[in-house]
């Protein structure tokens, strides 16, 4: 087992400004901690190769494309060997955005976003049932997202 990288309230400042913002200006960050900018670079390429944050990305608001349904489907498996390759056919899905491998009711609980309901329909009809080794699935509509953020510490 690995250990894990001890941070300090000047690694949880840092934090905090890149995830408001991943573009803040590192003497922007400099300035804010009290620090050089030299000692930003280092504690950021210290977070980076401890694994605590990975890489930098844009973020495309669904709806603003025209993907208004935002669902959450539950997905049993028919038998618990036939995951690797139920992976690796809800992969080849595009709508869906995430895929979580859960305890509970479901085996996996999948985020996927469509244009509307017939598409929804599509998805789930077409392509998502027809997986080999699915042996049912059960779709929510989120109706309203009342909490988007990142994980901070």
């Amino acid at each position: 087992m690995s250990k894990k990288m001890q941070i300090d309230a000047t690694d949880r400042k840092i934090l905090s400004h890149l995830i408001k913002n991943a573009r803040t200006p590192f003497l922007e960050i400099a300035r804010s901690c009290g620090i050089s900018g030299a000692a930003i670079h280092q504690r950021i390429k210290k977070l980076e190769e401890s694994g605590i944050i990975s890489g930098s990305k844009f973020t495309v608001q669904p709806k603003a494309v025209g993907f208004d349904i935002c669902a959450f489907v539950g997905i049993l498996l028919d038998k618990a060997h036939v995951y690797n390759n139920v992976i690796r056919e809800i992969e080849k899905i595009p709508e869906i955005v995430e895929c979580h491998f859960t305890t509970g009711n479901w085996s996996l609980l999948v985020k996927i976003y469509c244009v509307d309901n017939q598409h929804l329909m599509n998805v789930l009809v077409s392509k998502m049932q027809n997986i080999p080794g699915v042996a049912k699935t059960e779709t929510f509509i989120s109706l309203e997202q009342t909490i988007d953020r990142e994980f901070s510490i």
